[in-house]
């Protein structure tokens, strides 16, 4: 790793995508599918966005601090819209996108 310090954000981001495409995959087995649309979405989103930063932080790329800011944004955004769900799989993603905005500010400060 080139830049140990970047280890636990690594860490939570990676997880966090695991834990959101783990989200999105219940929601669509859910009864009412259109009501976890947005949460579907968000999820994906997240997903993808973690999986990127957690790739910038790897390779050190100039870019992984702004890129991080904005992985903060939607974590909290799907976090938040997670919160609204009473599944255990929404809480559970919603727990990963809080710890993993809290790394990726730390890691932006």
């Amino acid at each position: 790793m080139l830049n140990a310090s970047y280890q636990s954000c690594i860490e939570a981001c990676s997880n966090c995508a695991i834990v959101c495409e783990t989200c999105a995959a219940s929601c669509l087995r859910e009864d009412d599918v259109k009501m976890m649309a947005r949460c579907i979405e968000l999820d994906r989103d997240c997903a993808d966005l973690c999986r990127m930063a957690a790739t910038l932080m790897a390779r050190d790329s100039a870019n992984a601090k702004a890129f991080c800011q904005l992985c903060a944004k939607i974590c909290r955004a799907c976090g938040e819209e997670c919160g609204k769900h009473e599944a255990d799989h929404c809480k559970r993603c919603a727990e990963a996108c809080r710890k993993c905005a809290e790394e990726c500010e730390r890691m932006a400060a």
